[in-house]
């Protein structure tokens, strides 16, 4: 007989594996790489790219001021003369027109205004002070 011992079932697959490998160093990721990777792949827009966008943006509004002559913002001297324009702005003017004050059916004649706008036309002038009832349904100017 020999002195050999029989191997266990570990010492033969052990003996049948090959050591495990040693993996390969590599770099370690850098957060903004990571980031760099995760705005390309999803399309999210960058500083640069949202800077780019606002002079694009600030350029045509600059067009747009040019062809228009008159821009966006209305100076006092047109919020003035607009004012006139309106509904109320003519409703005042019949009312100021008027030295002993304008009652409902003159100024109704002269505006040619139906009554539902005339009426809540004067009710907001009323209430905003620019005009005060002088009587029942006699107004002048405030």
């Amino acid at each position: 007989m020999s002195t050999e011992t029989p191997n266990t079932p570990m010492e033969t697959q052990a003996a049948e594996t090959p050591a495990p490998r040693r993996r390969a160093r590599t770099k370690p990721v850098s957060i903004d790489s990571l980031f760099k990777t995760i705005i390309k792949n999803y399309d999210i827009p960058s500083r640069q790219d949202i800077e780019k966008l606002s002079a694009q943006i600030d350029r045509l509004e600059k067009l747009i001021r040019q062809t228009s002559g008159r821009g966006y913002a209305a100076s006092a001297k047109d919020k003035g003369d607009r004012s006139e324009m309106t509904a109320s702005g003519t409703v005042l003017k019949v009312i100021k027109n008027s030295r002993n004050g304008a009652d409902f059916a003159k100024i109704q004649a002269k505006t040619g205004f139906e009554d539902k706008k005339l009426r809540n036309i004067i009710f907001r002038l009323n209430k905003i002070g620019r005009i005060k009832r002088k009587t029942r349904g006699v107004y002048i100017a405030a």
